[in-house]
């Protein structure tokens, strides 16, 4: 009797090149948690994990860790800071616009 070898559906995969996949392609974990009681949502939480090496982050136009930040600031800071000057500025348009109105008889206070 020879001995057959049969091909097996299991292949030996080394913790360090299911790693290299990972990080060399990339892996999305996405999941919603919602709590709610009688038909009203009382919570929700969106988690979004993503796991990837630098380059594929850098690829898919991730670079949040380039942003330099001091200690009392976050990465948020700046765009508020901007809408922020924006808001000011037209309502400082809004503003004239009514004390021109006011002065044309248009507008009463």
């Amino acid at each position: 009797m020879s001995s057959v070898k049969l091909p097996s559906a299991v292949s030996s995969t080394s913790v360090a090149d299911i790693l290299e996949r990972v990080l060399d392609m990339g892996v999305v974990i996405a999941g919603d948690i919602r709590v709610k009681l009688v038909d009203i949502e009382l919570l929700t939480i969106q988690i979004r994990l993503v796991v990837c090496s630098i380059d594929k982050a850098k690829e898919i136009g991730m670079d949040w860790w380039n942003v330099a930040l001091d200690k009392n600031s976050s990465p948020m800071a700046k765009p508020i800071e901007e809408d922020a000057a924006l808001l000011a500025s037209r309502l400082e348009s809004v503003e004239k616009r009514m004390r021109d109105m006011e002065k044309a008889g248009i507008l009463k206070r």
